[in-house]
């Protein structure tokens, strides 16, 4: 099989209708075809095949799309780099995965190139704005079709772990195949003509519909940086139909000024994800867009949703059934989803056990973690680590995450990354970082702080402390101070104690 057979068939069905745009660059599907063939023979000619990952670090541009194909076409891994991760996590992931090359654009030349050498990798560095074109030329336009089997590793989906240091998830060639059969089948779908704008960054959660979209002749607009009025501004222009938002996006879009000012009424299909979003906003975004609001639950572990309330099933929510807007929704098309009890018996309806997940389309597992994959990956079910429980007309709710991640904004944060922070300043005794409700990112980093006696510090100070050693969405947004923090009878932080008192009265509990 070659994924990128799909392109080359939409590049013959639509050569000259617009595939990809991006500010004031544009490929037609012929163009992107044609880009993406140069690409993947330059990278064979230098030597890269089966096995070999090809990483990029770079914000919103147009030529991320080109990259996706032709690694496609090639048969290589692609291993998107989380724009926002500071250098050592970057140095990490080109010694964690079998990169070869990276692609970077001038924002991160510096630490690209600092990663690379610190790393020790030989590794083909590419800048954007100045190798890329070149990189290109030594290519040509034929058609690229490596043939690959559908267990063969295709992206090296990069997501925190148990110690809060990054691993894998191995989404295969199959699982691509599998979601891209999910977004066709799942209303309302890309179809030739329609327009899907990425807001997020394309490497992640936003950039799964992509290869349904190329297939089925829908244009790509590209959002370079986010901004709310230039996301309505940009709906208006291009009549865009259809989007993607995290739930942090979507509050400043509701709450910005301009937002009555813009035309959005070719909206069909606005669908949040990535965070919780509590059903307030729900309700907002349907009264701003109309009934086109629609939400997903799932994982890198999964590949993409697994879940979903349609927009129509959150237009009854809003109207007539207001505990549906606590749910993350039912199965999407060929996926199981059951809830599960710590022996892996299916739980009664309304009773509280662990998400278990199985589909063509879910991860079997990460990449050189043989001991976690055999904890998460377990006869073809993917242990999600979130506890929910299920309605007896097989809708979904989430009410709390076995592990101590928090999700903030669309991205993961370890707590004990935070506190380890924290702990590093000379007036900490002890901390314990925890999520709490946030009505703009979905989770918050809340910190708990226990003064060593005889010292000062202030919230400003410690969180500034944090930003001088975190990822800036990592840092603390708050925090608290208390004589002293709860224990278990093993003298164990009692992590869920300190949760408990932020998260009282809320009503979809999330973390």
């Amino acid at each position: 099989m070659n994924l990128g057979v799909y392109l080359t068939r939409s590049a013959r069905y639509w050569p000259d209708r617009p595939a990809v745009v991006c500010g004031e660059r544009s490929w037609t599907f012929r163009q992107l075809e044609e880009d993406a063939n140069r690409l993947a023979a330059a990278l064979l000619a230098r030597g890269l095949g089966g096995g070999d990952a090809v990483a990029s670090l770079a914000w919103n541009r147009g030529e991320l799309i080109v990259v996706e194909f032709a690694l496609y076409k090639a048969g290589l891994m692609r291993a998107p780099i989380n724009a926002r991760l500071g250098r050592a996590e970057i140095t990490h992931l080109l010694g964690y995965a079998p990169v070869k090359a990276l692609l970077f654009d001038a924002a991160h030349r510096a630490d690209a190139l600092a990663a690379i050498d610190a790393s020790g990798v030989d590794c083909l560095p590419v800048e954007f704005e100045s190798g890329f074109a070149t990189l290109l030329a030594e290519g040509g336009t034929a058609p690229v079709r490596v043939e690959v089997g559908e267990d063969g590793p295709c992206v090296l989906n990069f997501t925190s772990g148990s110690t809060g240091a990054l691993k894998a998830a191995v989404q295969t060639f199959g699982n691509r195949l599998a979601n891209l059969r999910k977004q066709l089948m799942t209303e309302p779908r890309p179809h030739a003509g329609s327009r899907y704008l990425a807001c997020g960054p394309i490497t992640h959660a936003t950039g799964m519909p992509l290869l349904a979209c190329v297939f089925a002749g829908t244009t790509i607009h590209v959002l370079p940086t986010w901004e709310p009025e230039a996301f309505l501004a940009t709906v208006e222009r291009e009549r865009i139909d259809a989007t993607f938002l995290v739930p942090a996006m979507l509050a400043t879009v509701l709450a910005h000024p301009a937002l009555g000012r813009y035309d959005t009424s070719t909206l069909r299909d606005l669908r949040v994800g990535g965070a919780p979003i509590s059903p307030q906003r729900l309700r907002e975004a349907v009264a701003a867009f109309g009934p086109v609001v629609g939400q997903g639950y799932g994982l890198a572990e999964t590949t993409s949703v697994v879940a979903g309330l349609t927009a129509a099933e959150i237009a009854r929510g809003v109207a007539e059934d207001p505990e549906l807007l606590q749910s993350c929704g039912r199965a999407g098309y060929d996926t199981e989803i059951r809830v599960v009890d710590e022996q892996g018996g299916e739980v009664a309806p309304r009773e509280i056990g662990e998400i278990v997940v199985r589909g063509q389309d879910c991860v079997t597992a990460y990449w050189r973690e043989p001991e976690l994959s055999a904890e998460t990956f377990e006869e073809g079910w993917v242990h999600t680590g979130d506890l929910a429980w299920m309605r007896e007309d097989g809708y979904l709710f989430i009410v709390d995450r076995k592990k101590d991640m928090i999700i903030s904004g669309g991205f993961n944060i370890y707590s004990t990354e935070v506190e380890a922070a924290l702990d590093e300043h000379p007036a900490v005794q002890e901390s314990c970082v925890v999520g709490v409700p946030d009505e703009r990112w979905g989770e918050a980093v809340q910190a708990v702080v226990v003064l060593r006696a005889g010292t000062q510090a202030d919230a400003d100070e410690l969180i500034a402390f944090c930003a001088e050693r975190l990822d800036r969405f990592k840092k603390p947004r708050a925090v608290d101070f208390l004589p002293a923090l709860p224990h278990n009878r093993n003298g164990k932080l009692d992590r869920k104690a300190v949760r408990e008192s932020y998260w009282a009265g809320v009503a979809r509990r999330v973390n």
